[in-house]
């Protein structure tokens, strides 16, 4: 291998190394209901140098003797020759087959899900949605469907479908619609769970954004428990943020862990401009698992309340009081007539409220603690044991979970 050949392939390597490493007020604007052709680059294959295989040497054959005259020959003068040197091996850089492994692990995984990710087509507009089972059933964001008169639903292989509205639920801006499952061949994308989600873990986001189908992105777990507003008053809990590049028409489409699994519905930006400026907001896998049944067997999901209003204990105030506790929930008022009220809660604008630190054994520490359970993990009619202190002592309290007003 010449010397130019062998700075070919070592500028070519390191080039590739560069381009794979580098890779890379506000108001809350839910992803407006709203195919690129991938460049894939592969590596060259750097070829082993050929060895020649040993050959056997013949012995010589018999022969007669033969006389003959001598022959006088010039005197072999040695000559000096330069020592052969052999061409350096070229060298992997440190992590390169890592890169390599993450590059194919990613390839490897929207081949796989692509095909179960849609296009949400309706005469409002248009976002994104995955296949939630082999029946047909199709989660996407309420947002996006909402006031819709006709909805279709696009493929990945460019086939369009008919579809229809399943059932649909604001509070968590969620809703799941339907295509005939003989029109097609659909493949579930396996909901994870959204309570195991780690700050800082590789996510990857698959959806339309500004229509353009198919579309990849990557980042990763920019934090969790995080609220956002529903469509109503109530609060979408343990939001997951994500740095991914989330855009409008992303709405609907499936937040992923490096495994496959649907650990979020992407739903909003936090951005002036209403484009991907790092910050998006994803309803976690949790919420959707505890919702959809319930969409798909009744149209509407009901979702749990205490029917109070309060805020986080601060360390300030534990300290202040003399409490041997992390945090808890210090309850300000109780709506009348609600949950909390039948059972007895007393609550106190002056902050000398029952304070909530536990629901059957689950430490509460914030609201979102108090919200993410009631959403997540109970179920209207449920009866729940509050552990709260009261003047200074831990006291259980038995509730009886009602459905959340409409409104």
């Amino acid at each position: 291998m010449t010397r130019s050949y062998r700075y070919y392939w070592f500028t070519l390597a390191v080039g590739l190394v560069i381009i794979l490493s580098a890779c890379g007020g506000v108001g809350l604007s839910p992803i407006a209901s709203q195919p690129v052709d991938t460049i894939v680059e592969t590596l060259p294959t750097i070829a082993e140098e050929e060895v020649e295989p040993e050959t056997a040497v013949a012995e010589p054959k018999e022969s007669s003797e033969v006389e003959s005259a001598p022959v006088e020959t010039a005197p072999v003068i040695p000559t000096e020759t330069t020592p052969v040197q052999a061409a350096p091996v070229a060298q992997i850089p440190t992590g390169f087959e890592a890169i390599v492994a993450q590059q194919q692990a990613f390839i490897d995984l929207y081949a796989r899900l692509n095909p179960s990710v849609v296009v949400i087509l309706t005469d409002g507009g248009q976002g994104s949605g995955f296949v939630y089972d082999n029946n047909g059933h199709i989660i996407t964001n309420n947002h996006v469907i909402e006031g819709a008169q006709q909805i279709a639903v696009g493929l990945a292989d460019g086939t369009t479908l008919d579809a229809t509205l399943v059932g649909r639920d604001p509070s968590s801006d969620l809703a799941v619609v339907r295509v005939n499952p003989n029109e097609a061949n659909l493949q579930p994308i396996p909901l994870g769970n959204s309570g195991a989600v780690q700050v800082g873990q590789i996510v990857i986001a698959l959806g339309s954004p500004f229509g353009l189908q198919s579309t990849m992105t990557t980042g990763i777990v920019s934090a969790v428990d995080r609220t956002f507003p529903g469509g109503s008053q109530f609060q979408i809990p343990d939001i997951i943020q994500t740095d991914a590049a989330v855009n409008p028409g992303n709405s609907g489409g499936p937040l992923l862990d490096i495994y496959g699994n649907v650990i979020g519905v992407n739903t909003a930006i936090e951005s002036p401009v209403r484009g991907s400026s790092g910050i998006g907001l994803a309803v976690p896998s949790n919420i959707v698992a505890a919702i959809a049944p319930q969409l798909i067997q009744n149209g509407q999901a009901s979702t749990p309340w205490v029917g109070i209003s309060g805020s986080a204990l601060t360390p300030e105030g534990i300290a202040q009081l003399g409490l041997n506790i992390s945090g808890g929930v210090v309850v300000a008022n109780v709506v009348e007539g609600g949950p909390a009220q039948r059972a007895g809660l007393v609550g106190s604008p002056s902050g000398n409220g029952d304070i909530i630190i536990g629901i059957d054994g689950t430490p509460i520490s914030t609201v979102e603690d108090l919200l993410g359970y009631l959403v997540q993990q109970a179920q209207v009619g449920q009866t729940i044991n509050l552990n709260v202190i009261r003047n200074g002592e831990q006291i259980t309290i038995p509730l009886l979970l009602e459905a959340r007003p409409n409104g």
